[in-house]
């Protein structure tokens, strides 16, 4: 089976963005770029919320066409062009860019999709993420911890009813201080 992992950038203190919605603070080096770049070329699919949905669609459909771009833009955009995506979205009326809109029964559709062949599933966004975390749906976390303390803002993590144990796969320093760590949720 295909594990769920969901990946985010986050604060020292736990936001992925501040109270007014900015992610600023999270601009990544070279270093971290390249890793990007690595890791979602083993990405199979992505699963979205509308809002993660609706900002990378704004961006990432032409980012390479901008002849200023860097190379790190140039590639990951052709990368996130190739990759299925599913949007789970009670609101949206249509999807594009290899998307699919989801507004059924969440559990089954990301049981189905693990059950199939192919790479990664990959959780972007944190109100999906909440949703799949309560579901018991995700299998692996994926974490990058900037230096900032921004004191508020969306955090990565819901408030849960119980614990999660997790076990540590991996952590990697990357340049600015920037530290990654890598957890499963099977102990």
């Amino acid at each position: 089976m295909r594990k769920v992992t969901y990946s985010l950038g986050v604060s020292l203190d736990g936001y992925i963005a501040s109270t007014d919605g900015s992610i600023d603070w999270s601009d990544p080096g070279d270093d971290l770029h390249q890793f990007h770049i690595e890791r979602t070329r083993r990405v199979g699919t992505s699963l979205y919320g509308r809002r993660l949905y609706e900002n990378m669609a704004a961006y990432w459909p032409t980012a390479d066409e901008d002849p200023e771009a860097s190379d790190f833009i140039v590639e990951f955009a052709r990368l996130w062009r190739a990759i299925p995506r599913v949007v789970f979205s009670t609101t949206l009326t249509e999807v594009g860019h290899n998307s699919r809109l989801v507004r059924g029964n969440v559990v089954e559709e990301v049981n189905a999709l693990k059950a199939q062949s192919g790479g990664e599933i990959e959780v972007g966004g944190a109100g999906l993420g909440a949703s799949l975390i309560r579901l018991g749906l995700i299998d692996e976390y994926a974490v990058w911890v900037f230096p900032v303390i921004l004191g508020g803002g969306t955090p990565f993590f819901p408030t849960l009813d119980k614990r999660i144990e997790l076990r540590l796969l991996e952590t990697q320093e990357f340049s600015g201080g920037i530290v990654y760590s890598h957890y499963s949720a099977e102990v």
